[in-house]
């Protein structure tokens, strides 16, 4: 009869112990964010501000790409003859690429306040250094210093969207130019001439309505991207006076 297993095996007759819990795979980013989602506020907002502006972009981006399956995007290109609704559709896509800038910024500082951490680098650091030995009249002042300095950085995002909305007018202006110049009253009862002065007038208008169109819906879609900012900026700001009040105390 063979042996046992049991007695071949090295150290035999021993409980074994049981084998150390494999480390955990890092989870998905995706996973991540939205087991944020479950924790509580200082933890899951590590994530909440960039799952906020992906989750509202990707809304927007679903509602351009039905358009454009509608043929409506190509409706207003074509229509477009001066181009000038590609110009405000590209300063809209620098202010959302700042604006992606800016909010992972923020986020990744909201982390370091959460850590605890103090890189050179950061306002966090700047902030407790600058308060460091003061009384809480100094810090009153040095925390609205810290205010206007992170709202004046996110400024330029709350710039570039209202110049949608100017660009749009321009775009009407410039339509409404075009319209009335192919308008001439002395051969407006030549029939000949009627047909090229309604094509241009319809021109026109289509320049100016659609530019109009564009620069408003562009507009409200960064502005959306800007409130979020804002907030996640304003949750910096509040965060960073707390840590250093709570330093100033200790």
């Amino acid at each position: 009869m063979g042996r046992p297993v049991a007695s071949i095996l090295p150290g035999a007759g021993c409980v074994p112990a049981e084998p150390p819990p494999a480390p955990a795979a890092e989870a998905p980013a995706v996973s991540r964010l939205l087991k944020a989602l479950n924790e509580t506020d200082a933890g899951r907002y590590d994530y909440l501000l960039l799952l906020r502006f992906g989750v509202l972009n990707l809304v927007g981006l679903a509602l351009l790409t039905a358009a454009w399956m509608h043929g409506w995007v190509a409706a207003v290109l074509g229509a477009d003859a001066t181009n000038l609704s590609l110009a405000i559709f590209g300063v809209f896509l620098a202010g959302l690429g700042l604006c992606a800038i800016k909010v992972r910024q923020t986020s990744h500082e909201i982390n370091l306040i959460r850590a605890i951490r103090r890189p050179q680098n950061s306002r966090v650091a700047g902030y407790l250094a600058a308060i460091e030995g003061r009384n809480a009249d100094s810090r009153a002042i040095v925390a609205s210093a810290l205010r206007i300095k992170l709202f004046s950085r996110i400024s330029m995002v709350r710039h570039m969207a209202s110049s949608l909305v100017f660009l749009g007018l321009i775009g009407t202006v410039i339509g409404f130019i075009i319209a009335l110049s192919g308008v001439e009253p002395n051969a407006a009862s030549d029939p000949s001439s009627i047909a090229p002065m309604v094509a241009t007038l319809i021109e026109g208008m289509s320049i100016a309505l659609y530019t109009t169109l564009v620069g408003a819906i562009l507009n409200v879609w960064l502005m959306a991207n800007y409130h979020l900012l804002a907030s996640g900026t304003v949750r910096l700001f509040t965060a960073t006076v707390e840590l250093g009040e709570r330093y100033a105390k200790h």
